[in-house]
């Protein structure tokens, strides 16, 4: 007669399964709560520790973890000596696992749980189990997830539940429980993260959270991934409240929407386009700095993902539904506002939370051919006052808030980063380019008679002087850049005779 052992918590499909067992001939072993499940339920099952002859211990920490239990599910019933060892020692076969662990998961992301009740979620026996029927599972089956029952009663029922499929469950077996070591690992190094270092091992645990409509184009498969019980910032936290599925550029531009955005203290208005912002404004309200955001480049903004850090409203509403969005996002929106929007159904709404983390759990991941790229985000924005003023300008000194506007921009902009502020709006920005003076070019002819007076940001240093010149001609008034090229000393010599005040932030910030 062949044998399962059912030590599950989640109890969905537990009597479908057991009774289905049952039907075909199959003893059933259980432990604890899941015993009591099937016995009111009304299947037939006996206890563990009647089988082991050692009864549960220590508040049930220790009830699966006996040689009767591990023998029955790990020898292998092709070897001789195994099979030998096995009648000698009365260990009788195992031929089935049914488990699914403590939810660990879900305590630490409730709000408030203390150390102690997490720590008693770590599951030892059912991962212990898992393991060693998916060892074996050339000769054992072990399912994790309520979700396989249904297709393996079928298939036992039609004699059809092949090595092929015992070994697709032992796949998702390993899968479930490098997850599970995954996310304790996490949890117990966050207690004691640096962020000046780097974890040695990096276990990501991550499970789908979103299957995706497609990648950056139609031919490639995409998901969104997060790790299990981690408290939701950022893109989880977020509610949809219009607008049909965000996709995986979506997702993209809304995040570097959404870091810029909050960086600000005042309202502020965020566009991307392309994973890089295209126009930003800031203001002292919502309305006046979203008219700055899209006055700095109409032509780009069109058709751009957009960011508030501040509620939006009616008002608000009734400027963008002028033209066309592909998402807008928002920590709130009032009844007036969502009603306005209703009337664009393709425009997605996003309700964010109040603050945006610059990456995920702290880490920024990038993946190359073989391996991973892990660095800390760039989270070090040096205070204007502690700027160096390198040369003085002809015009007034330019306002701190306009300067510092301009730095967290060009902190957000693909390099070569190149900025230009003027009145609480950006008003051109050249990015991306493999000249930085391609770069100072773009964002120029962008603004137009609007640089002006502006304040030009740069991400890193310029190399030569040529950039502040075309910069001077343009009008530019003053100068953001981290200094530290070799030749500093031209580039300041420039900006002084012609008139540009120049500062050295002494923080570069690429972003490739």
């Amino acid at each position: 007669m062949p044998t399962a052992l059912f030590s599950v918590y989640d109890k969905k499909g537990l009597l479908p399964l057991a009774e289905g067992l049952r039907a075909l001939g199959w003893a059933i072993l259980a432990t604890g709560g899941t015993l009591k499940a099937l016995r009111d339920g009304g299947v037939e099952a006996r206890e563990v520790a009647e089988f082991t002859g050692a009864p549960e211990a220590f508040g049930g920490r220790v009830k699966t973890l006996h040689p009767r239990i591990h023998g029955g599910l790990l020898y292998r019933r092709d070897l001789p000596g195994h099979v030998a060892d096995a009648a000698r020692l009365g260990i009788d076969p195992i031929d089935l696992v049914v488990v699914n662990l403590y939810p660990f998961e879900a305590t630490i992301a409730k709000a408030g749980a203390m150390p102690e009740e997490c720590i008693e979620q770590i599951d030892i026996g059912g991962p212990s189990m898992i393991r060693s029927a998916a060892k074996n599972h050339a000769s054992v089956t072990v399912l994790t997830d309520p979700s396989q029952y249904p297709g393996f009663l079928e298939k036992l029922a039609q004699g059809a539940w092949t090595l092929e499929d015992r070994k697709a469950c032992a796949l998702a077996a390993f899968q479930r429980t490098a997850a599970y070591d995954a996310t304790i690992s996490a949890w117990m190094a966050e207690g004691s993260a640096q962020t000046d270092t780097l974890p040695e091992r990096l276990g990501l645990g991550l499970e789908v959270a979103q299957v995706l409509r497609y990648g950056e184009n139609p031919h490639q498969i995409a998901g969104f991934y997060v790790r299990p019980g981690a408290r939701a910032e950022g893109f989880p936290a977020c509610r949809q409240l219009q607008g049909k599925e965000l996709s995986f550029n979506n997702l993209l531009d809304i995040d570097t929407a959404a870091r810029v955005a909050f960086q600000f203290m005042a309202p502020a208005a965020v566009i991307v386009k392309h994973n890089t912002p295209c126009a930003v404004g800031r203001g002292t309200h919502v309305l006046d700095a979203f008219h700055k955001a899209q006055a700095g480049d109409p032509a780009a903004a069109f058709g751009g993902i957009v960011a508030f850090n501040r509620p939006v409203g009616a008002e608000v509403a009734q400027a963008m539904v002028q033209t066309f969005w592909e998402v807008i996002l928002a920590p709130e929106f009032t009844p007036e506002a969502l009603s306005l929007f209703s009337a664009r159904k393709q425009v997605r709404v996003l309700e964010t939370p109040g603050a945006w983390p610059l990456a995920a759990h702290g880490l920024d991941l990038r993946t190359i051919g073989g391996g991973f790229l892990v660095q800390r985000p760039d989270s070090l924005a040096t205070p204007v006052e502690q700027w160096q003023v390198k040369a003085t300008g002809r015009g007034p000194w330019p306002l701190a808030e306009e300067l510092a506007m301009a730095d967290t921009v060009a902190r957000a902009v693909k390099s070569n980063a190149i900025v230009l502020v003027r009145d609480g709006g950006t008003v051109g920005i050249g990015a991306g380019q493999m000249s930085r003076m391609d770069s100072v070019d773009i964002a120029c002819r962008k603004a137009g008679d609007r640089a002006r007076g502006a304040i030009l940001a740069s991400d890193a240093f310029f190399p030569f002087p040529d950039a502040v010149e075309w910069a001077a001609r343009w009008g530019v008034g003053a100068i953001v850049e981290p200094g530290g090229s070799l030749r500093d000393k031209d580039v300041i010599g420039a900006a002084q005779k012609l008139g540009l005040w120049l500062f050295f932030t002494g923080t570069r910030h690429f972003r490739h």
